[in-house]
């Protein structure tokens, strides 16, 4: 089993590869949004740290307070991804990495860890049920289904943002809230386009690309929001066929 785990830092970001589209030759356009993102964020106390190996096992995490997420607390972290895919999973590669994100938490003295989760698991999503065996529980929840999980060291516990619980907006339109934090989401936001065009159906894209714009979102949000008609849909990354049914509401 390797054991050869690495931190990204400003140093190696431009030469080490980011796990979820590996390319070993031709640069790929999410992979370098994603690198961009990243090395602004780094300075801010971002973690990305995976095995040393061309593999999807990684974890990426960060200080509540600079988490481009609605949710709001003190002295916490906010745990972005946690995947481990493929032949390497069943080796105790995500034991190893949530192992490490809360030693150091309480290094720094964190008050402790949070993620998002869902009263139904969700694809984009890390894995609720394997977070609870650590010790995570729901401590806050949204009306449509959505959970704040946190493990807390000293009793105080993070929430959601007021203005996530809305779950509205004005617009009737599809309408897409997207940042560059995960490398999928620049080919997503090209294929729903490409739909959308060729059908004529109309849609906003809306880049959300400071904190301030995070923290103010009216969904919960992890790197993508998805909302048709005025309502709040998912977090999830959506294909074709799933848009589709989106718009047959």
């Amino acid at each position: 089993m390797n054991t050869d785990f690495i931190n990204l830092t400003s140093e190696n970001l431009a030469d080490e590869h980011l796990c979820c589209i590996i390319r070993s030759k031709k640069s790929h356009p999410g992979i370098d949004a994603k690198r961009q993102w990243l090395s602004e964020r780094l300075n801010e106390g971002h973690v990305f740290r995976k095995l040393n190996a061309k593999a999807t096992v990684f974890i990426e995490y960060a200080p509540l307070e600079t988490a481009w997420v609605p949710i709001i607390g003190d002295n916490y972290y906010y745990l972005y991804c946690l995947w481990v895919l493929g032949s390497p999973k069943g080796n105790g590669y995500g034991k190893s990495l949530m192992e490490y994100c809360l030693a150091d938490a309480k290094e720094k003295g964190k008050s402790g860890v949070c993620m998002l989760g869902a009263k139904k698991q969700k694809n984009w999503l890390s894995d609720q049920a394997f977070a609870k065996k650590f010790g995570f529980e729901v401590v806050d929840t949204t009306d449509n289904g959505y959970e704040l999980l946190a493990l807390s060291f000293d009793g105080t516990t993070p929430r959601f943002a007021p203005n996530a619980k809305k779950l509205e907006i004005e617009s009737k339109e599809l309408t897409i809230y997207y940042d560059m934090q995960c490398p999928y989401v620049y080919q997503y936001i090209g294929m729903i386009k490409q739909y959308c065009e060729t059908n004529d159906v109309p849609v906003s894209f809306i880049q959300v690309d400071t904190l301030h714009k995070a923290k103010e979102l009216p969904c919960v949000f992890n790197n993508f929001a998805v909302f048709y008609k005025g309502v709040f849909e998912t977090v999830n990354l959506i294909n074709i066929d799933y848009l589709k049914r989106i718009l047959k509401k």
